[in-house]
């Protein structure tokens, strides 16, 4: 006979499988039509696409992506945030390899697809039989290896690159702790794709100019792969001496984890429950006491009356007790 301990084991493990294949299938929308979207309009000088259009490409990427995965598996598709997401004790440790394994996949068989569909026009720009790609940073772009992955600007810093990434970052993954978590914006679960993606859309349309807005490294790393041994060859990492592949994979995990943490230390404070004052065995929750007073419900019918709770000689919060 089965026991409920391995009838439990099994149900945990088809939910990681899921949640797995979740992961993959949603990364790779991301990447198949943001990635997508910079081949239109570079194989097409432009005629068929424009930086907005790329910028518009991500964020529709990145919200489908989200909503076909976020029942299953959170619909994180960014090794970043579910790197954060872990630090912050908002996801266990133990899923972390399963998640970060099916996002780098997901984006790297991304990549292969938009490289098989966009094969012929990509083979017109070889020359001399070699996909070009420009070995230093005095040409204006890297040719065609710039479909995949990030490539900087003539005039960008490594500095610059590695600030921008990190701040962009931030600022995504601040906006994703707000949008989901549900005892702080109570957003509905059904527009939250919509908002994350337009969040990745504004970081594009502010700061994608100087060397691409990765925000994510499984993004940029697997389609970097993928043009390595797809013909570029080594150059899409030696490129300006292999002092600029490393600001994505850096960048992003910096950024989450500040982001994440400002949430944390700032704007979200986790509900405690304490003992009723009247010693009663009732639970009421604990909030911030300038919280509170700031936040009084404007109801003639009701009675409001704020306590302070005392520990260790310290004002710690307070409970709101509303008597009609």
């Amino acid at each position: 006979m089965t026991s409920k301990g391995d009838n439990r084991n099994c149900r945990l493990s088809s939910a990681l499988v899921r949640a797995a294949l979740a992961e993959f299938i949603g990364t790779y929308i991301l990447v198949v039509i943001g990635n997508g979207s910079v081949a239109q309009s570079q194989l097409t000088n432009g005629k068929q696409g424009d930086y907005f259009t790329i910028n518009w490409g991500w964020a529709l990427g990145c919200s489908l992506g989200i909503l076909i995965s976020a029942e299953a598996s959170g619909g994180h598709l960014n090794p970043a945030v579910t790197l954060a997401l872990a630090v912050a004790k908002d996801f266990p440790w133990k899923r972390l390899p399963v998640y970060w394994l099916a996002q780098y996949f997901g984006a790297l068989v991304a990549s292969g697809s938009v490289l098989g569909v966009y094969y012929e026009a990509i083979l017109v720009g070889k020359r001399d039989g070699k996909f070009r790609i420009n070995a230093n940073s005095s040409e204006p772009e890297p040719g065609s290896a710039a479909i995949f992955a990030n490539y900087p600007t003539p005039y960008s810093s490594v500095i610059t690159g590695l600030v921008e990434e990190t701040l962009c970052t931030m600022i995504f993954m601040l906006i994703i702790c707000v949008v989901t978590n549900a005892k702080y914006s109570k957003v509905p679960s059904f527009l939250q794709p919509l908002y994350i993606g337009f969040t990745l859309l504004a970081m594009g349309v502010a700061y994608g100019s100087n060397g691409g807005y990765a925000l994510n490294p499984a993004r940029d790393l697997a389609p970097r792969l993928v043009t390595y041994f797809g013909g570029w060859g080594p150059r899409v990492f030696s490129f300006r001496g292999y002092n600029w592949f490393w600001i994505f994979l850096v960048g992003p995990h910096v950024g989450a984890l500040l982001g994440v943490g400002i949430f944390h230390t700032v704007f979200f404070l986790p509900e405690q429950t304490v003992v009723a004052f009247d010693r009663t065995d009732s639970q009421l929750p604990i909030v911030n006491y300038e919280y509170a007073m700031a936040n009084l419900p404007v109801n003639k019918s009701s009675a409001i009356k704020i306590t302070r709770q005392e520990s260790h000689e310290e004002y710690v919060g307070c409970r709101v007790v509303t008597a009609m």
